[in-house]
C-alpha cells in the first residue's frame, strides 16, 4: 500500500461511494413513482442517463476544475488533472487514493443532476435534458463544488461558510436550478386543474428507503475517515431523518386529518436534506431539531408552486430547495465547537457571525444556480427544443419518446398491441396511439 494511505479510512470511503451511487437509482424510483404512470420510464432515465453523462464530464475535465488547485480567486481549479492526467494507483489525497476521492466527489454530482429532473417531469425532451446535465455539470455543479469542498474555494477558505455534505453544494443549487427550468419550461398541460397524483406509492416508499440508507454514506463518508465525526454525522442523519418525517405527518394529521405514505416519504427526504450541510456541525439535539423543522416546513412549501403559478413537478423547490437552506441557516444556531473545533452557533455563544457567513453562502449558491441554470435553459430551448411535444406529453413520454411501456395493461387499454404497432413506420410518436391505447382512464393518472 502507498505510503500515506490508511487502510480503514479507505475501506470505509469505497462503501461510502458505492451507497451514494445507489442514491441515483433510489431516486428514479422515488421519482418514478411519484409521476403517472404514462411518464415513469421517462423518468428514470432520465435519472439514469445522468449516471453515464455526468461520469464522462467530471472524468474528462469536471474533477480538474473542481479539486485541483485554486487559479488564485477561489473560484475554480485548474487543469492540472485534466483527463484524470497524474492520478494513478499511488496518488493520495489525505488519507485516502485520489481516484477514490474523484469517485466519491462524482457520486455527488451525478445525484444533484438527477435531482433537477424532478422539477421538468412529464414535459422535457429526453435529448435537451441530456445536454443540459452535460453543461451544467460544468457551468454550475464544478464551480460551486470548489468553492464550498476545495481548498482555496472562496466559500470555504475565506468567507468560512460550515457546509459538511452539501447544503449549498447539492441542495440549494440543485433546487434553485429546478425553479429555473420550470419557469424556462412552463407549467405541464393540465396544471392546477387536472388530478396529477403519485401512479405507486410502494414505489416511492422504496426509492424513499433507498435514499435514506444512501444517505448514511452522504453525511458520514463526507469526513473522509472513518472515525468518530463519521459516527456522529451518520447519528445526526438518522436523528433528523425521523423527526422531519414526524413533523410533516403531524401537519398533514393536523391540516388533512391523514397521515399519508407520500407525506411520511417526503419528510423523511426533507428532514435528511436539512441535516445534510449541518450533519458534521450539530449535536444530537441540533439534529433532531433541523428535522423537525424541516418536515413542518416543508410540508407547506409544497404548496407555494399553486400559490405563485410555478410548476414544480415533484417539489425539488419545496423539499430540496427549502430544506436545503433551512439547514444551511440553522447550523448559525446549533453549530458546536465540540463539533466544528472552532466555529459556534448562536446558542452556543457563537454569536451571529457564523448565521451571516451561512445566509452569505445561500445567497451566493441560490443566485448564480438559477441565474446560469436559467440562461442555460434558454439557449437549449432556443437551438434544439426544450419542452416536449404537446401531443407526445398527453399521450406519454414514455410511449413517444422511448417506444415503451412501463406497464401494459394500463397503457394498451384493454386489448394489446406489438412494437409494430407502437412504433409503426419508425417513428415513435402519438400519432401511433390510437384511443384504444390511450392512457386518460387510468386510474392512477
Amino acid at each position: 500500500m502507498p505510503a500515506g494511505i490508511d487502510s480503514g479510512d479507505t475501506a470505509w470511503l469505497l462503501a461510502a461511494t458505492a451507497l451514494v451511487l445507489l442514491m441515483t437509482p433510489g431516486l428514479a424510483l422515488f421519482y418514478g413513482g411519484m409521476v403517472r404512470s404514462k411518464s415513469v420510464l421517462n423518468m428514470l432515465m432520465m435519472s439514469f442517463v445522468a449516471i453515464a453523462v455526468v461520469t464522462v464530464v467530471w472524468l474528462a475535465i469536471g474533477y480538474s476544475l473542481a479539486f485541483a488547485p485554486d487559479t488564485g480567486l477561489g473560484l475554480i481549479g485548474g487543469l492540472d488533472h485534466l483527463g484524470m492526467h497524474g492520478i494513478g494507483p499511488k496518488s493520495v489525497t489525505g488519507h485516502i487514493p485520489t481516484a477514490l476521492f474523484a469517485a466519491f466527489q462524482l457520486t455527488f454530482a451525478i445525484l444533484t443532476v438527477s435531482l433537477i429532473s424532478g422539477a421538468i417531469a412529464d414535459r422535457a425532451r429526453f435529448g435537451a435534458w441530456v445536454a443540459f446535465a452535460a453543461l451544467w455539470t460544468l457551468l454550475v455543479y464544478v464551480p460551486v463544488a470548489h468553492w464550498v469542498f476545495a481548498p482555496g474555494g472562496w466559500i470555504l477558505d475565506r468567507l468560512g461558510a460550515l457546509d459538511f455534505a452539501g447544503g449549498t453544494v447539492v441542495e440549494v443549487n440543485c433546487g434553485a436550478s429546478g425553479l429555473a427550468l420550470a419557469l424556462v419550461l412552463g407549467p405541464r398541460l393540465g396544471f392546477g386543474k387536472e388530478a396529477m397524483r403519485p401512479h405507486s406509492l410502494p414505489l416511492v416508499i422504496l426509492g424513499a428507503g433507498l435514499l435514506w440508507f444512501g444517505w448514511f454514506g452522504f453525511n458520514a463518508g463526507s469526513a473522509v475517515a472513518a472515525d468518530g465525526k463519521a459516527a456522529m454525522a451518520l447519528l445526526n442523519t438518522q436523528a433528523a431523518g425521523c423527526t422531519g418525517l414526524l413533523g410533516w405527518l403531524l401537519v398533514e394529521k393536523r391540516r388533512d386529518a391523514h397521515a399519508t405514505t407520500l407525506g411520511a416519504a417526503s419528510g423523511a427526504v426533507a428532514g435528511l436534506v436539512a441535516i445534510t450541510p449541518s450533519c458534521g456541525s450539530v449535536g444530537i439535539w441540533g439534529a433532531l431539531a433541523i428535522g423537525l423543522a424541516a418536515g413542518v416546513v416543508c410540508s407547506y412549501a409544497v404548496n407555494w408552486k399553486f400559490r405563485f403559478g410555478y410548476d414544480d413537478s415533484l417539489d425539488v423547490v419545496g423539499v430540496h430547495l427549502v430544506a436545503g437552506v433551512i439547514g444551511t441557516l440553522l447550523i448559525g444556531f446549533f453549530a458546536t465547537s465540540a463539533m466544528t473545533d472552532g466555529p459556534a452557533g448562536l446558542f452556543s455563544g457563537g454569536g451571529a457571525g457564523q448565521l451571516l457567513k451561512q445566509l452569505v453562502a445561500v445567497l451566493a449558491t441560490g443566485a448564480y444556480a438559477f441565474l446560469v441554470s436559467y440562461a442555460l435553459g434558454k439557449i437549449i430551448d432556443k437551438v434544439m427544443g426544450f419542452r416536449a411535444d404537446p401531443d407526445h406529453e398527453r399521450a406519454g413520454l414514455d410511449l413517444t419518446v422511448h417506444a415503451e411501456t412501463a406497464y401494459d395493461h394500463g397503457v394498451l387499454g384493454h386489448g394489446t398491441v406489438g412494437r409494430r404497432d407502437v412504433v409503426g413506420a419508425g417513428v415513435p410518436g402519438a400519432a401511433h396511439v390510437t384511443p384504444r391505447h390511450r392512457t386518460d382512464e387510468e386510474p392512477g393518472d
